[in-house]
């Protein structure tokens, strides 16, 4: 009887023994995903950071109307299911009005895509492109209030 409550005490022991170790492991795994992932935001964000002057290339080029005083980089950079690596900005002080974000390529070191609000997209277009189709501008144009149409009117050039 008392070789049997002696095995038993050891074999309790032993699983708790095991048990211990086993969380302790599980614990250092969880924590060795979480050291990871704050090293990939890392990496997303160091490589975010190299990219900008390409961004604002890029916005440049689209700006025909010399329209951009100012660009804003969004501090938050996040990283895609896809493993894009997405910043989001605004142009002259307007987050409400004038934003835009880019998808980055990690691998290639080159913007994917960019996409703009409505209005930013608006500051960009060229309506030398419709100059056998007048009515288009005119007709943007009249779905603005006087206020935005005279401040649109400014942003593209065609007003003082």
């Amino acid at each position: 009887m008392r070789n049997a409550m002696k095995l038993s005490i050891i074999i309790v022991v032993v699983i708790i023994s095991v048990t211990a170790f086993v969380v302790e492991d599980i614990n250092q795994s969880l924590s060795d995903d979480v050291v990871e992932e704050k090293s990939d935001q890392e990496k997303a964000e160091e490589f975010a950071e190299k990219m900008k002057p390409k961004i604002e290339e890029r916005l440049h080029k689209k700006d025909i109307h010399h329209f951009i005083e100012k660009i804003t980089f969004k501090k938050k950079v996040v990283i895609s299911p896809m493993g894009y690596v997405t910043v989001d900005g605004y142009i002259n002080d307007d987050a409400e009005k004038f934003y835009f974000s880019a998808s980055l390529i990690h691998k290639s070191n080159e913007i994917g895509s960019m996409s703009y609000s409505p209005e930013l997209s608006y500051r960009f277009k060229d309506w030398d492109k419709y100059k056998g189709e007048p009515d288009i501008k005119e007709n943007y144009l009249n779905r603005l209030s006087e206020k935005e149409r005279e401040q649109y009117l400014k942003d593209i050039g065609e007003k003082e």
